[in-house]
């Protein structure tokens, strides 16, 4: 997609404090964190939500879900714990229409969180 910010981050057009990448995904911390420790994962595809996944691409889910264990076991956040948070359209919070994965850690998160 054209605007969108994270594929101009996939393209190196936007720079980004990347923390791992591999052939089907890219994490890097968020400019706007949330928690002391806020990365975002997204897939080098572009597909606004889940729902815009076809059929013959459901590997995209487990393949952000295998950088989601790589980076917390990387950044040491097993122990401590940490929040996941996929959002869809403006009512959820989804800034960027790109699917990521929020990954937040570093301080106690509230129930319900929002």
């Amino acid at each position: 997609m054209e605007n969108c910010i994270f594929c101009k981050i996939i393209k190196g057009e936007i720079p980004a404090n990347k923390v791992f990448e591999d052939e089907h995904t890219l994490a890097f911390n968020d400019i706007n964190p949330q928690a002391p420790v806020h990365i975002l994962v997204i897939q080098r595809e572009h597909y606004a939500g889940v729902h815009e996944i076809p059929g013959d691409s459901r590997d995209i889910i487990p393949q952000l879900f295998s950088t989601v264990t790589k980076v917390v076991v990387q950044e040491g956040l097993v122990e401590a714990g940490y929040r996941l948070v996929i959002n869809f359209g403006k009512s959820s919070g989804q800034e960027v229409p790109h699917i990521h994965i929020h990954i937040l850690a570093g301080r106690s998160m509230q129930w319900p969180p929002g």
